[in-house]
């Protein structure tokens, strides 16, 4: 017998303006890494003015953590220290393990929506000074599973017979972007011991019992113990991505783009900043 997760908490997130002037939706953050572990923190943006987001993100640096940028619509332009650049464009997704340290800028051109989303995913403590690694996941490279109550589009994990380009390096993590048909009923069997949540890009439904209530978009809802995701489109259709991974149960020390386990390290990792020592070779 299955047991249907329920939803545990709903998390709106809040306004805030970030890099060099991008209006943007920080759904998870410092406040939520507890109940969210291993996902540190998610924005989302959901703009048709340029004004909202071409200011971008220029370069700054990243240690301790993995950032996934998912695009469903847009254009982002981007660079790194390890000498990686192009652009993420609808559908694509930019997969970077900071680890031991990265220095990278995003920078969204002009187009008619950028709608997408950035996760941050924490590496365990033993992982944190891993080399740092990208990965350029083109929409091509994503597959799309058709299902009768819609598509499911396969970022990094398994899903029935289908790989995404990854699966994490450190974490194991599922993440995939689902749209239902209208009144459609989609379910989904996640592993008891993951953390999970959705974030609904589009539309509304239930998730959970089918006595559950209605969710509109553009909030993350946790979902709490079981082993069987179940989520019922509205009837304009819905549509939501959702990640699945383990938690690590570890200290974190935040501070800005950089996450560690004990302040000291926070401490340190300013420090080369500061120094100009913080790009690690070899």
């Amino acid at each position: 017998m299955s047991f249907i997760r329920p939803v545990q908490k709903v998390v709106t997130g809040n306004q805030q303006v970030d890099g060099a002037g991008v209006r943007l939706v920080r759904v998870l953050g410092p406040s939520t890494t507890k109940a969210f572990d291993p996902f540190l923190m998610l924005d989302a943006i959901d703009s048709r003015n340029p004004d909202d987001y071409i200011r971008g993100f220029p370069w700054h640096p990243h240690r301790g953590i993995e950032t996934v940028t998912y695009l469903i619509e847009g254009n982002v332009e981007h660079g790194d220290s390890l000498g990686n650049k192009g652009n993420i464009r609808d559908g694509g997704c930019q997969w970077m393990t900071a680890g031991s340290g990265i220095i990278h800028q995003e920078m969204p051109q002009p187009c008619p929506r950028m709608l997408g989303l950035q996760l941050w995913v924490n590496l365990p403590q033993k992982d944190k000074w891993a080399p740092p690694q990208y990965r350029d996941i083109t929409a091509e490279r994503i597959p799309k599973v058709q299902e009768a109550s819609g598509t499911v589009s396969v970022i990094s994990g398994v899903y029935g017979d289908a790989r995404g380009a990854t699966a994490g390096d450190y974490v194991a993590v599922t993440l995939l972007d689902v749209a239902l048909r209208p009144g459609a009923l989609w379910r989904w069997a996640a592993h008891p011991a993951d953390t999970v949540f959705a974030y609904l890009v589009e539309g509304y439904g239930q998730f959970g019992a089918p006595s559950s209530a209605h969710l509109e978009s553009h909030r993350a809802l946790l979902l709490g113990a079981g082993d069987e995701c179940r989520v019922q489109a509205g009837n304009e259709g819905l549509r939501f991505v959702i990640a699945a991974g383990r938690p690590l149960n570890e200290p974190i020390a935040w501070g800005g783009p950089i996450v560690m386990n004990t302040q000291e390290e926070l401490d340190h990792a300013f420090e080369e900043i500061r120094r100009g020592t913080f790009i690690r070779s070899g």
